[in-house]
């Protein structure tokens, strides 16, 4: 072979190539079974905890499971009953929103020279242009609400399913692995294990947490239906860096179009700015911590990836998926240098987070 770090080269490519086409084409298959997996490996130490007690294998597994099903359906639960509340103030909402749309065409007309009567056309333009696609974005909710609901019975049979044979899938894996390997194929399953449970575990119990501060600080600066609010802001807090600012974003505009002013727009900031003090210099380092130990750039470009790859989905999963890879090429010799690049140092672990895990300590 003449050129053999050029064929190198190019079979990387290939592979990556490969790989890439093989997650978008095999999207819809793909995407349920990763959220088993990572789901199954968060609810594992419920259903050992339930076998300890003499709980029989498989209804310590559909226990478990109903502890997920339970808790998002108490999330779903609240987030209906203050819609509902929205809802019936569905007509103050219209007012204020038809006041502000007249003081927005006002504006445009006064100073960049767009009269009314060229904005009236214009939005009787696109609504015929849009009047035909009416049909068609009901046909598609539709459709996607069917497959969402085909997707969660499918997650949580995976879920299932994926707990009860998990010795069998280890063993498989150990088999396949060369035996001077099998320790570190071993250490590697453990790692993967622990890292999901812990970085799963502590996001749920951030989010929690969010719930509440949001909550309170909504309501003390007077935002309605501040739960509603709460709750959104908390869940897209799954979304590193994008959800806090969407969530903010959305409680703002839905704000103003419920007769907000001024000073509650920059109460919502304030609020936004403490919480994000808090989450960020004590709630996680005290209740995620670092175990995924990916750098902010690669965070970045894991999350548009999965956007791109998989939408809403490859977002919500890219973390734990990019903390998996890191922990793989940790193990594999020919591998490490990647690790190293999508990693990050240690740091020396010191602040008021330390402090506080001291006087736990201490108790």
């Amino acid at each position: 072979m003449p050129y053999p770090k050029l064929f190198k080269t190019l079979s990387i490519l290939s592979i990556l190539v490969l790989l890439v086409v093989i997650l978008v084409y095999a999207k819809s298959f793909l995407v349920p079974l990763v959220f088993a997996a990572t789901l199954s490996m968060l609810l594992l130490p419920i259903s050992k905890w339930l076998q300890r007690k003499g709980v029989n294998k498989a209804i310590s597994i559909v226990l478990s499971i109903l502890v997920l099903v339970s808790f998002f359906g108490l999330v779903i639960f609240f987030i209906s009953w203050q819609i509902s509340e929205v809802l019936s103030n569905s007509d103050q909402i219209e007012q204020q929103l038809t006041e502000k749309y007249q003081q927005l065409r006002q504006f445009i007309a006064e100073n960049l020279g767009f009269s009314a009567q060229k904005q009236q056309q214009l939005i009787k333009e696109q609504q015929a242009s849009s009047s035909g696609k009416l049909g068609s974005t009901i046909t598609g909710f539709i459709k996607g609400f069917g497959s969402l609901l085909t997707d969660t019975i499918l997650v949580l049979v995976y879920i299932f399913l994926m707990m009860y044979f998990r010795n069998r899938v280890k063993s498989f894996v150990l088999k396949v692995t060369p035996k001077n390997q099998q320790s570190k194929a071993t250490d590697s399953m453990e790692k993967m294990q622990v890292m999901v449970q812990q970085y799963l575990g502590g996001l749920t119990l951030m989010i929690v947490c969010l719930w509440v501060m949001y909550g309170i600080g909504f309501s003390i600066i007077g935002v309605k239906n501040a739960i509603l609010f709460a709750i959104i802001c908390g869940i897209l807090e799954i979304v590193p860096f994008v959800g806090n600012l969407t969530g903010t974003a959305l409680t703002v505009a839905m704000s103003l179009a419920q007769g907000g002013d001024f000073n509650l727009v920059i109460g919502i900031l304030i609020t936004y700015a403490i919480v994000q003090f808090i989450q960020t210099y004590l709630l996680e380092p005290l209740v995620v911590g670092s175990q995924v130990n990916i750098n902010p750039l690669f965070t970045i470009i894991s999350l548009v990836a999965g956007e791109i790859l998989w939408g809403i989905p490859g977002m919500v999963l890219a973390i734990p998926l990019l903390g998996i890879g890191k922990i793989i090429c940790d193990h594999v010799a020919a591998l490490q240098p990647v690790g190293y690049l999508i990693g990050e140092d240690e740091k020396k672990k010191s602040g008021i987070s330390e402090k506080i895990k001291g006087w736990f300590g201490k108790s």
